[in-house]
């Protein structure tokens, strides 16, 4: 995998996140990325190969480590990552599909067209991605840690494990290379994979209240202009009453009657 491509197809979301989300990034490729290829990787090597039994009784050492290690911390951390970073990538994919068909709409229509909303506005349906990728990911980092706790329980590797599983030949001992070491890299991975969830979390609360927020102000704005609309419109029926005042002047009745004798002599010329 060239991690160098995937850390750059990554960063493009960071001008679409909240700073909630430009968070999240930085410990992704700081704390959990770049210690996981940069470390985690060489501690734990060839597993297997530094998994030691007190027998000469072939097989019996390959059982007890598939039954104690049924999958390697490695290969769970590269799948948690690919897994937890890929919905930041459909948010880019679904900015550069709103760029692309505004594009396409100003070829055909004209310079002047625009979106509803802004491409790189979280509005509309860009919303609703970026705030289910921000569950997924809280999703997926939940259940690794579940998974984690379930196949090693406590998140700790003991120093010795006892084994009995055909082919061996009675209890054996069987030690594990580095658990010291070990034991702090997946507290460690463990520990910003809860950072993860609690930004992931804080960024989603973050997006719906303001939202929420948004929501209340147009309906306070509507409110208040329904509310000035009735006023004028129990202003509007004292008009005939101010328009006969005016019948009270002086002159106004010559006016009255010069304006009703040429409607009278109109239709006789006609």
């Amino acid at each position: 995998m060239n991690w160098g491509s995937f850390q750059g197809l990554l960063t493009g979301v960071n001008k679409y996140s909240t700073a909630f989300g430009r968070i999240w990034l930085s410990v992704v490729f700081i704390f959990r990325l770049l210690v996981y290829i940069v470390a985690a990787e060489k501690v734990w090597g060839d597993d297997q190969k530094d998994f030691d039994c007190n027998t000469k009784q072939p097989g019996c050492p390959n059982v007890c480590y598939d039954h104690y290690f049924p999958i390697s911390h490695i290969r769970l951390w590269a799948l948690q990552l690919i897994l937890v970073t890929c919905p930041s990538l459909l948010v880019i994919m679904h900015v550069a599909y709103l760029e692309a068909k505004l594009e396409k709409h100003k070829k055909k229509i004209g310079a002047d067209y625009a979106l509803r909303y802004p491409p790189g506005k979280k509005r509309g349906g860009l919303w609703w991605t970026y705030f289910l990728s921000l569950i997924f990911k809280s999703a997926v980092d939940i259940i690794f840690l579940y998974i984690f706790y379930h196949v090693f329980p406590n998140y700790t590797l003991p120093n010795v494990v006892k084994c009995s599983l055909d082919p061996c030949p009675n209890i054996v001992d069987c030690y594990i290379a580095k658990p010291t070491e070990k034991n702090i890299f997946t507290l460690f991975m463990i520990s910003t994979a809860c950072v993860c969830i609690l930004l992931s979390l804080l960024e989603a609360f973050y997006l719906v209240g303001k939202r929420c927020r948004e929501h209340l102000q147009a309906r306070s704005e509507s409110h208040r202009r329904c509310t000035e609309c009735k006023a004028v419109s129990q202003n509007y029926p004292q008009m005939p009453d101010r328009i006969s005042a005016f019948d009270q002047f002086p002159g106004m009745t010559k006016f009255h009657s010069l304006v009703n004798s040429l409607e009278s002599e109109i239709p006789s010329q006609l």
